[in-house]
């Protein structure tokens, strides 16, 4: 008599990542958005996917902004918007989420 087992599947975050993979993440950017606005910042203090989706999530929150990218590896934060963003809503999101925002790349 043979019973079949429930199988549970964990997604995680690569092995040098500080977190178990529950809220990393990205978004990407939307090529051939006409009108869009895309912008490169650099961001101090990144190290993992985690960091990457605290300051992916609190970019999106500015109105605005349709697509962010960020690259822990490289500190880019690439963010497309339907028009220019204000620095200082950005700087604002990016103390938000924890990190510091140097400037534009």
């Amino acid at each position: 008599m043979s019973t079949q087992s429930d199988i549970e599947i964990i997604e995680t975050a690569p092995a040098s990542s500080c977190c178990g993979g529950s809220s990393c993440g990205t978004g990407a950017a939307e090529a051939g958005t006409e009108g869009a606005v895309t912008t490169v910042y650099q961001v101090k203090g990144m190290t993992c996917g985690h960091c990457e989706g605290a300051i992916s999530e609190e970019i999106s929150a500015i109105a605005g902004v349709t697509s962010v990218t960020a690259v822990a590896a490289t500190g880019l934060v690439t963010v497309v918007s339907e028009a220019p963003l204000d620095e200082t809503a950005v700087r604002d999101a990016v103390d938000e989420a924890g990190y510091e925002l140097v400037g534009t790349a």
